[in-house]
């Protein structure tokens, strides 16, 4: 059962798309998006991902996060990145350290659960049920923006 709303967010630690290192204590004070995929460069994945990408810039100046999570690994993510001109890092959950910790382990992939964690590390919204081509926008008009 995924996370319900005013729950903690689970600690983590995991490489971006660049190798760069995300926690969760690094985002200490921010709010942003943690969308979980099943998979890089498949039909439903991607469109979600470009819905994130389209509404980009709504995203910057309400000064949200945007990460997508999935368990590919860096170079699936860079390719994925490249490919759709993607703004926003990946998270290279290889060990399924998120997958599990938000509870969306679907048998060796992320099912497409996202979540909006606000500044504090709580969970401010849970979406389980994902329109991929329309989510980022829905997510802004749920928060009001």
């Amino acid at each position: 059962m995924a996370l319900k709303v005013g729950d903690k967010a689970p600690d983590f630690s995991v490489k971006d798309t660049h190798g760069n290192p995300v926690s969760l204590a690094s985002l200490a004070g921010k709010k942003f998006v943690l969308y979980f995929y099943p998979k890089d460069d498949t039909p439903g994945c991607t469109k979600e991902a470009c819905s994130f990408r389209d509404n980009w810039a709504s995203y910057q100046a309400q000064g949200i996060g945007v990460f997508g999570v999935s368990m590919d690994d860096e170079a699936s993510h860079q390719a994925f990145t490249s490919k759709y001109s993607l703004p926003f890092p990946l998270l290279a959950d290889v060990n399924g350290q998120l997958v599990k910790g938000f509870d969306v382990d679907g048998g060796g992939y992320a099912k497409r659960v996202t979540y909006v964690i606000d500044e504090a590390g709580t969970v401010a919204q849970v979406y389980t049920t994902v329109n991929t081509a329309s989510h980022a926008g829905d997510i802004l008009a749920g928060l009001g923006v």
